[in-house]
């Protein structure tokens, strides 16, 4: 099935300020870009301006990479101020990732944890919401996915690469795929097969397919290659060891995973600005609008910051593989549950048709979506990396039992991984935390404990902590766990985490330097190797003052993908220094997480985590 069928089957401004004297209200209606930026927990996308009164209120939540778009197209709704049953509606936009909104959706929204619930969710594609009525219907638990959910917007999953790279591959004139990925991923040659030896072996950034769309597309993808088929994958075929060995081998050239391809596109885009563009991945599974923001030096998508980078020296080009690709229809889900009531489903109406509308539709398009009918718009352009004339195969996703089968397949043929715990115990850790009585070090511990148990028993794990000791002399890290199987350690990680204490100073410098060397010293290459290092607080390690040799170090030693140490920061409570430890991450080529709440420590963790 080509693309323009699938979207016929699917078929599911000058600038205007008006500025009124007397009480003031300022409409602002820009042009629209998407918005970028994934986090495992919801925010709010883009506050309304919006001070009427009485109206319907509609909470959205939407995938991240479209949310900011989105809550600005509910300002401009705003602006237009249409009514439903002679009110206004208020529409707020929330983000938040589609494959957490599918977990908490399915186990009971809890807003203290998930953010504001929704009427309305709009994950990036449908499987989200075949996922969440198989997880509803085996718990026997009322169905929340009505049996229409249309399109607001489309973009089909490609495999992003470097142009040179692309371009030594046949790049655009000849068809590519994931069998011609997994093929180079094997050559011992590397990218010297094809005559640049320079750029080392073939390497792929990849998201959680559990948090993320593209993740989980493309895992869905590799089965479908494996096949040769484009549709009516079955449970068979999900469990024969040919297409097993196929999927984990292209598994098994991730540099590691993630919640948002934000990681591996910052990450991308600051090896480029260091003249390093071709050594940090040769290909990353997102979508095809991901490319327009990266090559506009917006990696983020954000609309705030578009036009404010600086474009990057190698832009991506879009490989659309030839096996066959899934789209990213992004539905409109107006949640059949008891608090979405007959007027929110009315104003849901509403701001569809509003959303779907001409004027609408070429704001999508305008930041290189396809409209909700598949049609490209004017950035999809070959001079901006992608091919509209393309011809592209699109994938028919599994029955819900085989998607389901997909799914939870991934954890047993993902990479695996090899990660040390790093965590701070220095005295400020036991400061108490609301009214609860627990204090910053309980409330970690918690989270490490929940943490661990979601890693596989062959996964390698082990703990250290830091803190200063009573002379300067006293070694400022401590190893409780060496590195071992989670199948031989998680006794002894269990019962060293239980009783960690809080005391002392933070040696952050000298402990991030010789856990990253620790690691890089047993380093395995089959595995994902990195640091996981959370701390509340800054330095305090007066023989080791200066981050400069921190960052050159971990920067050295992530030139090389395939035998980088990446460090993956926690940023604890709000006296920790975020801005170094956001030095850190990047100098890694990993990336620093915020827990600046110290209740969301759970939430962060778990993201971190998905790295793996």
């Amino acid at each position: 099935m080509s693309y323009g069928e699938s979207a016929a089957r699917r078929n599911r401004l000058p600038l205007i300020i008006a500025i009124v004297v007397g009480i003031v209200l300022v409409l602002v209606v820009r042009h629209l870009v998407v918005g970028g930026g994934s986090s495992s927990g919801s925010k709010k996308a883009a506050p309304a301006k919006d001070r009427r009164t009485g109206c319907i209120g509609l909470a959205v939540t939407a995938s991240s990479e479209k949310a900011a778009l989105l809550g600005q197209v509910a300002d401009a709704y705003a602006g237009a101020d249409r009514r439903v049953d002679g009110k206004c509606v208020k529409v707020t936009v929330t983000s938040k990732a589609s494959g957490g909104a599918e977990e908490a959706l399915a186990r009971g929204w809890d807003a203290r944890r998930d953010g504001p619930r929704p009427d309305v969710w709009s994950p990036a594609s449908s499987s989200w919401t075949v996922l969440l009525q198989q997880g509803l219907t085996a718990a026997d638990r009322p169905a929340l996915v009505p049996a229409k959910t249309p399109s607001i917007a489309q973009t089909p999953l490609i495999l992003a690469m470097p142009r040179p790279m692309a371009q030594a591959l046949g790049w655009p004139n000849k068809a590519l795929g994931w069998g011609d990925l997994l093929a180079l991923s094997r050559n011992p040659a590397g990218w010297g097969a094809y005559k640049h030896p320079e750029w080392g072996k073939f390497t792929l950034g990849k998201t959680n397919p559990t948090f993320s769309t593209s993740g989980l597309n493309a895992t869905i993808g590799t089965y479908f290659a494996a096949t040769g088929r484009s549709s009516d994958l079955s449970a068979a075929d999900v469990a024969d060891p040919k297409v097993v060995a196929y999927v984990k081998g292209v598994e098994s050239s991730v540099v590691h995973y993630g919640d948002t391809t934000l990681t591996f596109l910052a990450n991308l885009a600051a090896a480029d600005k260091a003249g390093q563009g071709l050594t940090y991945i040769s290909a990353v599974a997102i979508e095809e609008k991901s490319v327009w923001d990266y090559n506009q030096g917006n990696p983020s998508g954000d609309p705030k910051t578009l036009g404010k980078g600086q474009k990057p020296r190698t832009p991506l080009v879009a490989i659309y593989p030839k096996e066959g690709t899934l789209l990213s229809d992004n539905p409109y889900v107006v949640l059949t549950a008891p608090w979405v009531d007959g007027t929110k489903r009315a104003a849901a109406a509403d701001f569809l048709s509003y959303v779907q509308s001409d004027a609408r539709q070429q704001t999508f398009q305008k930041a290189a979506f396809r409209s909700f009918s598949g049609k490209p718009g004017a950035p999809v352009t070959e001079a901006n990396g992608m091919l509209p004339r393309q011809r592209i195969t699109v994938i028919d996703p599994p029955s819900p039992p085989v998607l389901r089968q997909v799914a939870q397949s991934w954890n047993s043929l993902r990479k695996r991984a090899r990660v040390l715990f790093v965590l701070d115990v220095s005295g400020s850790m036991g400061e108490q935390v609301g009214v609860s009585g627990q204090n910053k070090l309980d409330l970690a511990k918690r989270a490490a404990l929940s943490a661990v148990d979601q890693f596989a028993p062959d996964d390698e794990i082990g703990l250290w902590t830091f803190s200063t000791g009573r002379t300067l002399q006293d070694q400022p890290y401590h190893d409780l766990v060496p590195l071992g199987t989670l199948k031989a350690n998680r006794t002894a990680l269990q019962n060293a985490i239980r009783g960690l204490q809080p005391q002392g100073g933070t040696a952050l410098y000298a402990t991030t330097k010789a856990a990253q060397k620790a690691v890089a010293a047993t380093l395995d290459p089959d595995r994902i190797n990195a640091v996981v290092l959370l701390t509340d607080g800054k330095n305090e390690y007066p023989p080791d003052p200066d981050v400069q040799p921190v960052i050159d170090q971990l920067a050295n030693s992530s030139e090389s993908a395939a035998t980088a140490v990446r460090v993956f920061p926690i940023a604890y409570g709000d006296k920790a220094d975020l801005g170094v430890l956001k030095r850190i991450g990047e100098a890694s080529r990993a990336a620093a997480y915020d827990a600046s709440d110290p209740a969301s420590i759970d939430n962060v963790l778990t993201a971190v985590v998905s790295n793996f």
